[in-house]
């Protein structure tokens, strides 16, 4: 079934297919619409994020594509991710831009309880996967430098994405549970030393997205009916005491 949601903060990407995992009702809202019309700093986040609560989601699970900035995160692997570096501007970023002053904690951006789950369910369908990462966030929807991207490595940070914010911050205004899985499809600029692996390209992301979401899929499948019915983390309680109530 496909719902098309309105929302103040104008329409969603594209609109909502609801459907069943196992036993649990679902629903499925591609960030970046339909025909991948969106690109990354023109998402509507606010928009799909409101759209997918007032329909009862209370969980988000949000793939995306990431470069490795590390050698040992290869292309086809996968990596639950633990924290985020904000290196967006001008996106529209919360819902509590007035009259009322609001401010909410983002310390740990992801829902521990949801991504053990993925971890779990990774490595039941034979993933390679790791378990917690940093991502840095870029504007998009150009690909780094390779200053950049060597900048980011020298901060230790794990992947680079370019729509995992403001997504998990406006799930967690929300006091939804929120977790990031990583498919990882590329090495952003190359390895540092090692003139065989190539800066990255739109083609090349695209030739190793399509096995890698294969995989993704089969790790939601397993992961979502192994989702407690009780979420055990804190997220509503850190998520803006009028929406969560």
């Amino acid at each position: 079934m496909e719902v098309r949601a309105h929302t103040p903060y104008g329409p969603p990407s594209a609109a909502v297919t609801v459907g069943r995992v196992g036993e649990r009702a679902v629903a499925f809202l591609p960030r970046h619409g339909v025909a991948h019309e969106w690109p990354p700093h023109r998402v509507n986040y606010r928009a799909n994020l409101w759209a997918l609560r007032e329909l009862g989601v209370r969980r988000v699970i949000g793939p995306s594509a990431v470069g490795s900035l590390r050698p040992d995160v290869a292309p086809g692997e996968l990596v639950v991710l633990d924290q985020l570096v904000d290196r967006t501007s001008g996106r529209s970023d919360t819902y509590l831009d007035g009259p009322v002053a609001g401010h909410v904690s983002f310390a740990d951006p992801y829902c521990p309880e949801l991504g053990e789950v993925l971890a779990s369910a990774a490595e039941g369908v034979g993933a390679r996967v790791h378990r917690g990462g940093t991502v840095v966030v870029v504007q998009g929807p150009r690909f780094s430098t390779r200053a950049e991207s060597a900048w980011f490595r020298s901060q230790g940070w794990d992947v680079v994405n370019m729509t995992q914010y403001p997504e998990a911050y406006l799930a967690r205004e929300l006091g939804l549970c929120y977790a990031g899985l990583a498919l990882v499809t590329d090495h952003d600029t190359g390895l540092d030393g090692d003139d065989t692996v190539e800066a990255v390209t739109h083609e090349a992301v695209l030739a190793v997205l399509a096995a890698t979401v294969r995989t993704a899929r089969a790790v939601i499948e397993r992961a979502v009916p192994a989702v407690p019915d009780t979420p055990g983390c804190g997220c509503r309680r850190l998520g803006w005491p009028g929406f969560t109530t």
